[in-house]
């Protein structure tokens, strides 16, 4: 799973995920993307998930780009704590994503492959998303 090799802080506060996404929100990579259209925190495990879901889908044909990363440490306290005594021990990592931003691109099939794929892939993700094509590619 993903996560990040070394980071500056061991844990990070919640934060609120607000506003539109500022980057990533054209396909770069592929001709066939799946975009967020509604804010959300993405685990590395859902992450992981709709990447098995896609390449399974497309019989390890084409090439898919994963264009989020989960650098934020989620933490979590044992259950049958008592309130206090600190924050938890950071539990899983998770990528902040904001409505328009581009989660995968996949490309090297064909529009009725990479359309059912990018479903599967939105099912296990906990966001609205919308499947984009390059202009005059369709599906």
């Amino acid at each position: 799973m993903l996560q990040p090799k070394k980071t500056k802080f061991r844990k990070a506060h919640k934060g609120r995920i607000k506003g539109n996404a500022k980057g990533g929100t054209t396909l770069t990579f592929g001709s066939y993307g799946l975009k967020a259209l509604t804010a959300e925190r993405i685990t590395a495990r859902q992450i992981e998930a709709a990447r098995r879901a896609i390449t399974r889908h497309m019989k390890r044909a084409g090439r898919v780009w994963i264009r989020i990363f989960p650098d934020v440490p989620v933490s979590k306290k044992p259950t049958e704590v008592r309130m206090g005594k600190g924050k938890g021990t950071p539990e899983y990592w998770a990528a902040r994503v904001k409505p328009g931003r581009i989660m995968f691109e996949i490309d090297g099939v064909t529009p009725e492959v990479a359309k059912t794929a990018l479903d599967l892939g939105s099912s296990k993700l906990p966001v609205l998303t919308k499947i984009i094509t390059r202009p005059g590619e369709g599906i």
